[in-house]
């Protein structure tokens, strides 16, 4: 299965949207979340059993709203106006990619410096999460797209 290049395709996305009434950007946005919610919900079904805190670090930052600290490379970041974000980490928990992608085998540093940890199989959780929802997604999307387009047409939205 070809590996989801998830910034390509919304950049495809947003130059498409740019075109579209901003009423009808208004009407895609719960979609948008709902299918965000729905990507983090089995992200957490699908995350390993721990005390949870790993599950609890999945969050969704809606359109415009900023990503927790450690949730996208070490940074934050701001949501665009037409997307959801689902991120894994906060300042206390920052492993998920390393549950995700797992570890190879290496030598310790910090406190327990040479040691050998013989490191850790990978237990993807959100990149299958991904994969379950991104159909159910899209039709949810491009269902929201029509109705507000739609409605547009029939004059119920400023277009």
């Amino acid at each position: 299965m070809a590996e989801l290049d998830l910034n390509a395709q919304a950049a495809r996305l947003a130059r498409r949207l740019e075109a579209i009434p901003a009423t009808v950007l208004e009407a895609l946005r719960p979609a948008v979340v709902q299918a965000a919610e729905d990507l983090a919900a089995t992200a957490r079904s699908l995350a390993p059993e721990a005390e949870g805190d790993l599950k609890a670090s999945i969050v969704v930052t809606p359109p415009g709203a900023e990503t927790p600290a450690y949730a996208e490379g070490g940074g934050r970041r701001v949501a665009g106006a037409n997307q959801a974000l689902v991120t894994v980490g906060n300042p206390e928990q920052r492993h998920g990619h390393l549950v995700e992608f797992g570890t190879k085998p290496h030598v310790n540093a910090g406190q327990f410096a040479g040691t050998q940890h013989p490191g850790t199989a990978a237990q993807p959780f959100l990149l299958p999460a991904a994969r379950l929802t991104e159909d159910r997604a899209r039709r949810r999307i491009a269902r929201a797209i029509g109705q507000a387009v739609r409605k547009a047409a029939q004059g119920g939205g400023h277009a």
